[in-house]
């Protein structure tokens, strides 16, 4: 194990801000995407909304975990992590489109827990699955 340095530091720190800065661009571009405010939602409580929401920021984050202990080239970081968002969202449609019988979004608006859990849980599950696909 190496030692903890003032360089190493900088460098997380910046890893850090990097991740942050592409999960609040993920997160705003998810809010567009829903018919609904997703913040609003969850300051009135709504829990299935709180769900699919974290769902999201887990997935973005172990995205970015995964493209950042792998890559050492900031581009290759924004382009791995930028390539598995786009995946992650198209996933999210996927699940909406794939499900005719189920609206998705108005479930989670709604407050339908189980929608929001599926959601949540799909969004870790695609990103393992993506994050392992690009390191490869």
């Amino acid at each position: 194990m190496g030692t903890i340095t003032f360089a190493v530091m900088l460098e997380s720190f910046g890893l850090y801000s990097m991740a942050g800065l592409m999960i609040v661009v993920g997160l705003a571009i998810f809010e567009v995407t829903t018919p609904y405010s997703n913040w609003r939602e969850i300051q009135k409580g709504n829990i299935a909304v709180a769900l699919a929401t974290g769902g999201k920021i887990v997935g973005l984050a172990n995205i970015f975990r995964v493209v950042e202990s792998h890559h050492d080239s900031t581009i290759d970081i924004f382009v791995g992590g930028g390539f598995g968002f786009i995946l992650l969202l198209a996933t999210y449609w996927l699940f909406e489109f794939l499900t005719p019988t189920l609206k998705v979004n108005d479930e989670i608006q709604k407050g339908n827990i189980a929608v929001g859990l599926l959601a949540f849980l799909l969004s870790i599950g695609v990103s393992l699955v993506v994050g392992a696909a690009l390191v490869r």
